[in-house]
């Protein structure tokens, strides 16, 4: 990797609101959504463990709180997660509660996604039942925002492989697909075009398998340097890890090509489909 360089762009400021999603049987009660600048303290979706949905195979769990930034995507990003699950015999819940993070509860899910969470989202004893649960087994998918999430969680920090930094304004760019041996890359094309908004990270993914990267020099504001990733996986404590710097916006989870990306890593992380995710970096 080459050394970094500096970048002007600065983290975008701090957003709120509560969102509560409703997938595969799961109902709960929650607060509307909010446009309040301040940080959103807690958030009330709760999540009763499994349910019983008819030819599920398997559970994922979808935990969507923020404690900083809001991303406007999270509604369709659940919605999404819910529909692959429909049309590929997963079931799917949904949740802001850390509550929700007991050992009893997460065993009975192969997969965990954190979508577009951000900030300190656990309380210590969920972020215990959370390294019991990886430490079993158990899978994480992180989705954008993921990599803004419990900066100061050791744990967690090498789970989703590296931590946020800056980003420029949401623009087309170039993702080069370095590894189509992935579930989650398999269908992509080499040079995957597509808009969203391309993070910066503190530092590059360490112990893991690079599949995509950015070309920096097909978008403004990059920060860097070449290679810059932006999906990788890896086995982390006993577990699956897969990330992908993908899903900002609200149209990307309409996007046939990125809900594959979705899907092959939910997949993945659920142990339903091999991949090798032995450290790799991109030449």
């Amino acid at each position: 990797m080459t050394a970094r360089r500096p970048s002007a762009v600065t983290r975008r400021g701090i957003g709120a609101g509560l969102f509560c999603g409703t997938v595969a049987l799961m109902t709960s009660g929650c607060t509307s959504t909010s446009t309040d600048p301040a940080p959103t303290a807690t958030a009330t979706a709760t999540a009763t463990g499994p349910t019983a949905t008819t030819g599920a195979a398997y559970r994922v769990l979808v935990y969507s709180r923020t404690t900083g930034y809001r991303h406007e995507s999270i509604p369709a990003g659940i919605s999404a997660v819910g529909a692959l699950g429909a049309a590929h015999g997963f079931g799917v819940d949904a949740t802001e509660d850390p509550a929700a993070f007991t050992p009893d509860n997460l065993r009975g899910y192969a997969a965990v996604v954190f979508l577009n969470t951000s900030g300190d989202v656990l309380d210590d004893a969920g972020r215990a039942a959370f390294e019991g649960y990886v430490r079993a087994g158990g899978g994480f998918v992180g989705v954008h925002a993921a990599a803004d999430t419990e900066h100061q969680w050791p744990f967690y920090g090498e789970l989703v492989g590296a931590y946020f930094a800056r980003h420029p304004p949401v623009q087309p760019a170039t993702v080069e697909v370095v590894d189509r041996t992935h579930p989650a890359t398999a269908h992509l094309p080499a040079r995957w075009e597509r808009t969203d908004e391309w993070y910066d990270y503190q530092a590059d993914p360490t112990g893991a398998r690079i599949l995509a990267v950015l070309d920096e020099t097909s978008y403004t504001g990059a920060g860097m340097g070449t290679p810059h990733p932006h999906a990788w996986c890896r086995s982390y404590a006993g577990g699956r890890a897969f990330y992908t710097g993908g899903g900002h916006t609200v149209e990307a989870y309409a996007e046939s090509a990125f809900r594959a990306h979705l899907l092959g890593a939910i997949r993945y992380a659920a142990g339903q489909l091999p991949a090798d995710c032995s450290p790799a970096d991109y030449p």
